[in-house]
């Protein structure tokens, strides 16, 4: 049996979001905005933009990976992912609350994380945080 996946914030706005993104990154998430599937003409793909790579957007995961899977040239499928707050590593093991919002693409499987609650990004920085919370927020393991 296949992950289900996330639904998209708005699927009127799929394909319109700028194709620059961070990538990865933050450890949580609020939103999927569209699953992406970048194209690369030099391995195949179709020449849709003077020789660079392109992506085309879908508005559900199981799109994205049936179009990755009959297409030449393409990637995996990515998430376009809404960050409204999310977590920063400024040294090994030491972490930073960002209230920023931003784009990143993640590998389909980081949306098996809960998605982000009000509660966690202050738990995971507790001064009493489980030492496993990086598995916690991975949804490996359980508080």
């Amino acid at each position: 049996m296949s992950p289900s996946f996330p639904s998209v914030l708005d699927p009127s706005k799929v394909g319109h979001y700028p194709a620059l993104a961070g990538a990865g990154g933050g450890l949580v998430w609020d939103e999927v905005l569209e699953y992406r599937v970048w194209l690369h003409p030099e391995r195949g793909a179709a020449d849709a933009a003077d020789g660079d790579d392109y992506f085309q957007a879908f508005a559900t995961a199981a799109e994205a990976q049936a179009f990755a899977l009959a297409t030449a040239g393409a990637e995996e499928p990515v998430a376009l992912v809404l960050q409204r707050e999310y977590l920063r590593e400024t040294d090994s093991g030491h972490y930073e609350h960002v209230r920023r919002e931003r784009l990143t693409e993640w590998p389909l499987e980081f949306l098996q994380r809960p998605r982000r609650n009000p509660e966690t990004i202050p738990r995971f920085l507790a001064p009493d945080a489980p030492a496993h919370r990086l598995d916690i927020l991975r949804g490996v393991r359980r508080s």
